[in-house]
């Protein structure tokens, strides 16, 4: 995130002295995700955010792997996974590799005794269903469906839900996940051909100081394992903050697609980009204007990616019995395409309504047990209709 932005009270230069009413020194925090050598944020704290209290005993919350291997198209019905009251417990992993975990939520409860830290990975959330706040150090970022809400690693949070109803596909990536380097500057301003701007970007706001001492509970997630992390005071103890790296919501809605005379590829969808997978939008857009277009995609190999698409809103001219919610596989190393009668359908069709996210992974994809339990059996005959 390389748009800067402040928020609060902070001192006239870093790593100064900056005190208090009473005279203390507020608590200056570096957080980074990458060391030293990429963007970064300064907070200052009312109290040091190091006071740990006492532990809880550390729970397993590794993904169970149905298949490590496969070469066989996948359908999942994400809106058969039951819905759960708490924000954790809630999160099932369906896909995973050693860097990315595609997960699906359902939660019906706001975090209200205990906060949330992913040691590892960034979290892309997106919102399907429902609305509500993310709370932080930083502030309050609002969301509601079509949101993606992008959380740094590290990021102490809670989710306020406004009501029981919310679904949500969150990928948590053990890489930097950032814009496409493409639509950047030199100096990580949005250029005019990317898709969408920095206006498009909404930062924290309403930061509150929440200047209280006690026994608050930071549940922290690291290499699988769950940690209760007991701290003396409440982490959003913060009085202002400036830099680089926070967490901010970008709306699907935003997305200005990039179309053409004739099929466009899937990279001008790209909204996000890591070093080991890439994240693309599908909104709805005017199909091609070459009088002998094709509006449906052509078929075409994955031969280095498996590719995950994510159904969200619409009707999808490509594939038929789409369900809200569904999610398709389709791995490295054989080719898939429109289904039967997809293509001559197609022909003459000015628009389309869809919306959908895709993620392609460069590493194989494993199911997990979850996965299994919500899959669609019959999907990988769908093309011999």
């Amino acid at each position: 995130m390389s748009h800067y932005y402040t928020l609060g009270s902070i001192p006239h230069k870093r790593h100064v002295q900056f005190r208090k009413p009473n005279g203390e020194l507020y608590s200056e925090q570096l957080f980074s995700t990458e060391g030293f050598s990429n963007d970064y944020s300064l907070l200052y704290h009312t109290y040091p955010p190091t006071i740990i209290i006492k532990t809880d005993a550390p729970i397993d919350v590794s993904p169970e792997i149905a298949e490590e291997k496969m070469l066989k198209h996948r359908s999942l019905e994400g809106f058969n996974l039951k819905p759960e009251s708490d924000y954790l417990q809630s999160r099932k992993a369906v896909l995973v590799n050693s860097d990315c975990h595609i997960v699906l939520a359902a939660p019906q409860k706001s975090m209200t005794d205990y906060f949330y830290k992913n040691a590892d990975a960034d979290e892309m959330i997106f919102v399907h269903e429902g609305s509500g706040t993310l709370k932080s150090p930083y502030g309050a970022l609002d969301f509601s469906p079509g949101d993606y809400v992008v959380v740094p690693r590290g990021t102490i949070y809670q989710m306020e839900f406004k009501d029981d109803k919310n679904r949500l596909f969150i990928v948590e990536s053990f890489s930097p996940l950032r814009f496409p380097k493409r639509y950047l500057s030199n100096y990580g301003q949005l250029m005019e051909h990317a898709p969408f701007c920095e206006r498009d970007i909404r930062p924290p706001h309403r930061l509150e100081t929440i200047d209280q001492k006690g026994d608050f509970l930071i549940k922290t997630k690291k290499k699988g394992i769950l940690y209760g992390l007991h701290y003396g005071t409440h982490p959003f103890d913060v009085v202002g903050w400036d830099g680089c790296c926070y967490p901010y919501v970008f709306s699907i809605h935003d997305f200005e697609p990039i179309t053409g005379r004739v099929h466009q590829p899937p990279p001008v969808h790209q909204t996000f980009e890591t070093n080991s997978f890439v994240v693309c939008s599908f909104v709805p857009r005017l199909y091609d204007y070459h009088p002998d277009a094709i509006p449906a995609p052509y078929n075409h190999s994955n031969i280095d990616s498996d590719e995950v698409l994510y159904y969200v809103e619409g009707e999808f001219m490509s594939r038929k019995h789409v369900t809200r919610g569904m999610i398709t596989l389709h791995p490295a190393g054989i080719p898939h395409g429109p289904h039967p009668g997809a293509v001559e359908k197609s022909i003459g069709a000015k628009e389309t309504k869809e919306l959908a996210v895709m993620v392609d992974t460069f590493r194989p994809l494993q199911l997990t047990k979850v996965a299994i339990e919500i899959e669609n059996d019959d999907y990988v005959m769908s093309w011999a209709e």
